[in-house]
């Protein structure tokens, strides 16, 4: 996440940040691929009550008992000036080494996982190594143009409420989360690709439950750990890259797992979901929502191959899984599918993509007038131009039903 957070900042618009054939498999219940474009309004109280029930008995902290109506939970979300102000600074201050390193990172997402040769003959037999390395230089700058609008935590969420802003939907599906893998007070719960650990945060403030998060990049991991002490929280933030496998815990250590658009950088998704797999206890419940390419898309199409050769980059995307992949990887590995379907109402996340895209795409026009005037380096213009590349060929994706971000399977580990 591969993919691609000011509540608004000063601007008023909303904002951005040959595949293997699978043997059949059984069907899945629930299972829907696909992914009615409406544009959503932004709400602006702290407590917003939101239509859709999403909240079980399970959690009666959250519950409102007007109307049927319900909340979301905002009472660990930071506060969006605050977030912004830290972000431009570290934007303003970088070198030109690490501007230079950040825009050489996206060579690796012109290629796929899938196609070794092509790997090796671009970097060398140790390409995976040279992709953890362009990986750490992207998210040590892109974690921070995030934060200057709605996807600080880095994902663009399904549209789980038209009524509600990006925030909300995102704190809206994370609850839900919570509620399919059953997290209760006291559980250990494991994020893979935690991000600055707002998730885990939220996770924690919901449900009661103890997060350790795992991401490769050590300045968010340090952000996790600061946001975590001031929350008060006893979460755990590691260091680590998802394919250096194993992974650093011993077997049956967490009750339940959730991993929310990190499995685009996954290089063997069926590896991955086997050590997962080992760590989780026998009952556990897996969570996951990721981009997939879906069954409308066809590689030979030049429309569709022209599409998502430029909306790979945008989302830092390497591979090219689809649901059927990813079902298989889990099974394989011992799970049992439960849930396969795009949560999204109507199956579409382009409102919400198109809000994100609007948004920077408004700030990149701000910042174009701010450095030829020298009130900012040239290379604020050099950022926001490929952060904002490509972002209406991502909505154009999304309506065509040809790829989601926002593709969720829950899957469980047998009791015996």
């Amino acid at each position: 996440m591969a993919a691609a957070t000011v509540s608004q900042p000063p601007l008023n618009a909303p904002a951005i940040p040959a595949i293997p054939a699978i043997p059949a498999i059984p069907a899945i219940p629930g299972r829907n691929d696909s992914s009615d474009s409406s544009r959503s309004s932004q709400t602006i109280t702290e407590k917003i009550k939101l239509s859709s029930p999403l909240r079980s008995s399970s959690f009666p902290k959250n519950r409102s008992s007007q109307d049927g109506h319900f909340q979301v939970d905002r009472s660990v979300s930071p506060k969006r000036w605050k977030t912004f102000l830290k972000a431009f600074k570290h934007i303003h201050d970088l070198t030109p080494k690490e501007v230079d390193d950040f825009m050489a990172s996206y060579e690796i997402y012109n290629l796929d996982w899938a196609n070794e040769e092509e790997m090796v003959k671009a970097f060398g037999p140790n390409y995976q190594q040279r992709v953890g390395d362009c990986l750490r230089s992207y998210y040590s700058v892109l974690n921070h143009l995030c934060s200057l609008g709605d996807v600080e935590k880095m994902y663009i969420p399904p549209l789980m409420d038209k009524k509600a802003s990006v925030l909300d939907n995102q704190l809206l599906y994370e609850e839900s989360v919570a509620k399919d893998i059953g997290l209760r007070p006291g559980m250990k719960v494991l994020d893979l690709g935690c991000g600055r650990g707002r998730v885990a945060a939220h996770m924690t403030s919901f449900s009661g439950a103890q997060v350790t998060g795992l991401n490769i990049d050590e300045n968010q991991i340090a952000q996790a750990r600061e946001w975590n002490d001031h929350c008060g929280f006893s979460n755990e933030f590691v260091v680590h890259d998802q394919n250096d496998l194993p992974l650093p815990f011993a077997d049956n250590s967490f009750d339940a797992f959730y991993e929310i658009q990190a499995l685009s950088l996954c290089k063997d998704p069926q590896a991955s979901f086997k050590e997962i797999y080992r760590v989780l206890k026998p009952g556990a419940k897996f969570s996951l929502l990721d981009w997939v390419s879906l069954p409308a898309y066809d590689p030979a199409d030049p429309v569709h191959a022209g599409l998502m050769r430029r909306v790979k980059p945008l989302i830092g995307a390497v591979g090219t899984p689809t649901p059927a992949s990813f079902e298989k990887a889990l099974m394989d590995a011992g799970f049992g599918v439960t849930k396969s379907d795009n949560p999204s109402i109507g199956g579409l996340q382009a409102p919400l993509i198109d809000k994100v895209d609007i948004y920077f795409r408004s700030v990149r026009r701000l910042i174009h007038g701010l450095v030829r005037l020298h009130a900012l380096p040239p290379h604020f213009k050099l950022l926001f131009d490929r952060l904002c590349l490509d972002g209406q060929a991502f909505v154009q994706m999304d309506n065509m039903r040809l790829i989601t971000t926002t593709y969720r399977i829950i899957a469980e580990k047998p009791l015996v």
